[in-house]
């Protein structure tokens, strides 16, 4: 796991890990903004092939939302729309306004998002000047806590100050949702309207903050070390249900043969053997328990 520093994109650490591994062979499990800090979920070499195992996976994220001012990206990096007073608004209706925000929701995703509208890029289509609508998508919000509310002072298109409120949320969010747009749409139900200025992403999956490393610490490695943040078992059990195996069934996984099903095969699991590697991840097919990507060698 890598701690993404702010500024760079999922595309910019993947390439920076490959020269810091020395392989092309790096992924990502899921992407995060370029203004965006924290969790970003790195494989190296046989480890991305977990990859699609962790990008469904639900998270957490810091964020401050600032009331009062609306922007062209919903978030700080796009220019600036509208400028509204927020100073009536208090702690109190903030808490109520985000109660509808969670459990599951619909939400319209951030025009600037990467889904494709009509096969190219939806942020393409704006910074090309086109007006994009994006139907809302069935996302859940566990939670969305209000952390601290603070006023501030922002200049007005016209010069004039304007007070604004900032504030510092926590969310918990199934893979797929927009932390810009919860922004959005906590100042518009507020009627001062609100975009995105700071997001930390601090879990995805089982993958938290804690672990993560920074490219500067990766980097620092010696060069005759491979690049390890998690041990190819321990990140699978942090991604996956784990069924233990027996010395026979993880020679049978190993060389991709059936084995006996047991409570809760049905999705993908990690098949760990006695040794505690990670022999396969392995799903119910019929009636048997199968590999669908096998790790150990035969």
């Amino acid at each position: 796991m890598v701690d993404k520093p702010q500024g760079w994109t999922s595309h910019d650490v993947v390439a920076r890990m490959r020269g810091i591994a020395g392989t092309r062979k790096v992924g990502h499990g899921g992407t995060l903004d370029p203004m965006a800090t924290g969790v970003l979920v790195v494989g190296v070499g046989r480890a991305t092939r977990l990859l699609t195992y962790v990008s469904g996976a639900d998270k957490d994220y810091d964020a401050t939302v600032r009331l009062g001012v609306t922007t062209t990206t919903e978030d700080a990096e796009g220019d600036v729309l509208t400028v509204r007073d927020a100073s009536g608004v208090d702690r109190a209706q903030v808490e109520a306004a985000a109660l509808p925000l969670t459990g599951d929701v619909l939400q319209v995703p951030s025009a600037v998002s990467a889904l494709k509208v009509d096969g190219q890029r939806a942020y393409a289509r704006v910074r090309a000047g086109e007006t994009v609508e994006l139907a809302a998508r069935p996302v859940t919000v566990a939670r969305l806590d209000v952390v601290d509310v603070r006023t501030a002072q922002v200049e007005a298109p016209d010069g004039s100050t304007v007070a604004v409120l900032d504030v510092d949320v926590r969310v918990t969010c199934s893979s797929g949702t927009y932390v810009r747009a919860i922004a959005r749409d906590l100042g518009d139900a507020l009627g001062v309207g609100g975009h995105l200025t700071a997001l930390r992403r601090t879990r995805v999956g089982g993958y938290a903050l804690g672990a993560a490393r920074t490219l500067d610490d990766l980097a620092a490695a010696p060069v005759d070390e491979p690049v390890t943040v998690l041990p190819l078992a321990d990140a699978a059990r942090a991604a996956l249900p784990v069924r233990e195996l027996s010395e026979p069934e993880a020679r049978a996984l190993s060389y991709g043969q059936a084995i006996g099903a047991g409570p809760g095969d049905e999705g993908p699991t990690a098949a760990i053997g006695p040794d505690g590697s990670l022999v396969a991840v392995v799903a119910l097919r019929g009636t048997g328990v199968r590999p669908l990507v096998v790790f150990a060698p035969a």
